[in-house]
């Protein structure tokens, strides 16, 4: 970088970020965190200690009590529903356990909604089924397709309009390991390569693997995972 030239803003902060559900339920308190573009973060912990409430937080689908979430350098917290729902088509992309494909539609059309929304050509649909290992399947229907071949079309789906942020809810969950494994490594490469930061949150210590870092979500906040408990997996060619 040249001197005076400007650091790309974070594509998601998050600074005192509190919520708690009545009194008695403090679920986060003051989190401070930053995810770089084209990182690649996994996030676990227990049950219940507040990892969907964290995504919910940083979609702008519920708000904080304190603190604020910023995407791409804009303050969730400041916008107003229209604006919101701008943000999270163009900035956002999702991948969630269930796949949530739109059976009556053909994976073409069901990649090229992010495209539609945002006013893009729906052409790159078919580009972005290729790199996911399913060219010429864009007649195909979600019901013609495996587990795997549905979390892919999901994917290509998060990826096709070239979010700043992808966030990932279990996204292996339905998954046996070894279409879990190939899924994980499609998904961070495709994800790198199209200069997306994802926030991967996950139970399994096997996909929490592929990731650049990995924090552990508690009640004393974000930290990072002992490394004897998560090993990294790298491809060879990285």
């Amino acid at each position: 970088m040249r001197v005076g030239d400007e650091c790309p803003a974070p594509a998601l902060e998050c600074r005192k970020l509190s919520k708690a559900y009545g009194q008695a339920r403090v679920v986060l308190a003051e989190l401070d965190f930053m995810l770089d573009p084209g990182e690649f973060v996994a996030i676990m912990g227990d049950s219940g200690v507040g990892k969907s409430t964290l995504l919910n937080l940083i979609a702008g689908l519920d708000a904080p009590d304190s603190g604020d979430v910023l995407i791409d350098g804009t303050r969730v917290s400041g916008l107003d529903d229209d604006a919101a729902t701008r943000l999270r088509r163009q900035k956002l992309g999702f991948v969630f356990q269930a796949f949530h494909v739109l059976p009556h539609l053909t994976l073409a059309q069901n990649v090229a909604l992010p495209l539609l929304l945002n006013n893009l050509p729906a052409a790159h649909a078919l580009d972005m089924l290729a790199a996911v290992g399913l060219a010429g399947r864009g007649d195909d229907f979600p019901r013609q397709l495996s587990g795997g071949e549905l979390q892919r079309v999901a994917i290509a789906r998060a990826l096709v309009h070239r979010p700043r942020l992808i966030l990932a809810d279990e996204p292996t969950g339905n998954l046996d390991p070894d279409t879990a494994h190939e899924v994980l490594a499609l998904f961070r490469s495709e994800a790198k390569s199209n200069g997306a930061a994802t926030m991967m949150v996950t139970h399994s210590e096997a996909a929490a693997a592929v990731a650049d870092r990995v924090l552990i979500l508690s009640e004393g906040g974000l930290h990072a995972a002992d490394h004897g408990s998560v090993q990294r997996v790298r491809s060879p060619h990285e």
